[in-house]
């Protein structure tokens, strides 16, 4: 596992896309602070940039970086919480977007302004999947996990069912091996607020 980590933080130093299995099914990913790293996820699934992404973090602390506030309840659900789950927080911490004076730059301590949704919510998960939490935690920071498929496509469960246009597009393709522990279903999705309003989005 370790040398296919490392395989996978060299990509994503250099800002390239990653096709990997996660803990619930397979996915694209990058650094979550590299805004053309991100644009080129939206690319290549051939989706609107308005649309958030699903991001993975470490642990709760690497969440506290990147989140003006995280609401009590966030904190209760995650330690009690025993299968995958993607909470979406209020006002992330991003970057500016770009203007015809200003590109818009990596910076590793906020996230890349088109991982954020336009309201400034972002939806992350701790991932339930020893590798996943190995590779965030190698790489110190969120890293996008966006469901491997052209937007509007059926969601890939399993290698197998990736389109060869995705993997081709892939700067690097993690070993499949490592989909044995992904559960092949989609993560549940609830949406907090700092008023302690819940949304269940997708149970």
């Amino acid at each position: 596992m370790t040398e296919e980590i490392n395989a996978c933080l060299q990509v994503l130093r250099k800002g390239g896309i990653l096709l990997y299995p996660t803990d619930t099914v397979w996915g694209l990913g990058c650094d979550a602070t590299n805004p053309e790293a991100v644009a080129r996820i939206y690319e290549i699934k051939k989706r609107s940039d308005t649309k958030s992404l699903v991001l993975l973090a470490s642990d709760m602390d690497m969440v506290a970086r990147y989140v003006k506030e995280i609401p009590e309840m966030a904190i209760q659900l995650v330690a009690v919480n025993d299968a995958p789950m993607t909470i979406i927080y209020p006002d992330a911490i991003a970057g500016d977007a770009p203007t015809e004076s200003r590109p818009a730059v990596a910076d590793r301590h906020c996230l890349a302004y088109n991982a954020v949704a336009e309201d400034g919510t972002v939806g992350i998960r701790v991932p339930m999947m020893d590798f996943c939490l190995r590779l965030v935690h190698g790489f110190g920071r969120p890293i996008v996990s966006t469901s491997a498929n052209i937007s509007g496509e059926a969601t890939p469960r399993k290698f197998d069912e990736i389109s060869s246009e995705i993997i081709s597009s892939a700067d690097h393709v993690v070993d499949r091996a490592f989909e044995k522990d992904a559960t092949g279903k989609a993560s549940s999705i609830i949406k907090l607020g700092l008023d302690y309003s819940v949304e269940i989005i997708r149970k």
